[in-house]
């Protein structure tokens, strides 16, 4: 099921012609830079890290934002409490009221929460929109900042770029990208930049127009990359984070296979490698990145579901995350409901199949890992449940932890160091 599909979430955009090669436009530019950030990269991303972790080394207790798509019973974005050492998790209940915060970001000073509004009007508009939030990190209540376009319906991913002064969001059913600059105060300005996609690709039921699905920053913040289903490409822009800028590469993008469907992607812990989760073939697609010149280059593919699983329409792969140490990357599928672990061949950078874990739930849309490495939580989509797994530091293994609880349409799990 697609990200934006239009009778289960409402969410219906403009459908942009199709046509031959992408065609590449900017629009509306605005300066960002404010006196408030001059500060190095330290500051900003390294100092709320030692903060967070005092003098035992590494933090416990984290606060785990949960994005929902919202409904009869979920009514926004919730929030739990998660001690690393144990793995328990504590419901702390309703963080912030809001319409389909489906997938969310957090800024690199921890003080500031971004979520995806996944709706097709906005003021009158076909488009999503991306809200700002400020946390309570003793609490993990979110305050409402302000919320802005995303210049593009069904806004399905937001990423805060390094040095936190920008948000980029994929929108699906508009098939665009958006640069929104950050203030000083964590509110969201207009776009600085926005792109349209446009082609096609040889699945004719989902893959008739552009679908951007995905967008993150590189290592070194130099590039941003979009996943788009439609096209089956992962594009690359040159990024300004100081001017909020995007343009493309030179050659623009990465090819995965035909029909694949590239959803969301990831970068390596060492940043030479990028792996793609492809949403309609259920495979997952492994490219050496070249840092200095932004190039993708397609090493492999492989299956997200067992040998002999016949992969049919109501199948598709949602999430992909890599450990922290780089040795074991880790995949969801949707019809199957499992997370497909995958150990990291540490010359090739490709993926070798360790095994294929039942999610105890139905549609593990999402899925992460808590910042220690050390457990994993899937979103049961339809089943409205989180389930928290141990994770083998040796084999990357899984194993339930019994803890299941109640989430309403979870589609996302972000965290954020507790206080």
């Amino acid at each position: 099921m697609a990200c934006g599909d239009p009778v289960k979430f409402g969410v219906g955009g403009p459908k942009p012609s199709c046509g031959a090669r992408p065609e590449w436009s900017l629009i509306g530019r605005m300066t960002i830079l404010q006196d408030s950030y001059s500060f190095s990269l330290f500051a900003a991303i390294l100092a709320p890290l030692l903060l967070a972790v005092g003098a035992s080394g590494a933090p416990h207790d984290y606060l785990a934002y949960i994005g929902t798509y919202t409904g009869k019973n979920s009514k926004g974005i919730y929030v739990f409490r998660f001690n690393a050492s144990t793995g328990k998790l504590t419901p702390l209940g309703l963080a912030a009221e809001s319409t389909n915060p489906s997938f969310l970001a957090i800024h690199p000073n921890h003080r500031f929460l971004y979520a995806a509004i996944e709706v097709s009007d906005y003021q009158g508009q076909k488009s999503g929109a991306v809200a700002a939030y400020s946390i309570d990190r003793a609490t993990g209540k979110l305050t409402l900042l302000n919320q802005v376009s995303a210049h593009g319906a069904g806004s399905c991913h937001v990423m805060v770029d390094k040095t936190g002064r920008c948000v980029l969001v994929a929108n699906y059913d508009g098939g665009s990208i958006a640069v929104l600059p950050i203030g000083a105060d964590g509110k969201l300005g207009e776009a600085s930049a926005a792109i349209q996609h446009h082609g096609s690709s040889v699945n004719p039921e989902r893959q008739q127009e552009p679908h951007a699905h995905c967008i993150k920053p590189s290592p070194d913040n130099r590039f941003a990359l979009v996943a788009d289903l439609g096209l089956d490409e992962v594009l690359v822009y040159h990024f300004d984070p100081a001017k909020g800028t995007l343009a493309p590469n030179d050659p623009p993008f990465g090819k995965t296979p035909p029909g694949a469907g590239p959803r969301h992607f990831v970068f390596s812990p060492n940043g030479r490698f990028v792996y793609v989760i492809n949403e309609i073939q259920c495979t997952a697609s492994t490219f050496a990145y070249d840092a200095q010149r932004g190039t993708l280059r397609l090493l492999d593919t492989v299956s997200t579901v067992p040998e002999g699983y016949k992969v049919t329409h109501d199948d598709s792969t949602a999430e992909i995350r890599v450990h922290p140490s780089g040795k074991f990357v880790y995949g969801s599928n949707r019809g199957p409901d499992s997370i497909a672990v995958f150990a990291v061949d540490s010359t090739a950078g490709t993926l070798k199949p360790v095994e294929h874990v039942s999610t105890q739930g139905k549609t593990p849309r999402g899925f992460d890992l808590d910042p220690t490495g050390s457990f994993l939580i899937a979103a049961n989509q339809d089943s409205d449940s989180l389930v928290v797994f141990r994770i083998d530091q040796n084999t990357g293994k899984l194993t339930p932890t019994g803890q299941k609880l109640e989430a309403y349409a979870p589609v996302d799990v972000e965290f954020v160091p507790a206080q």
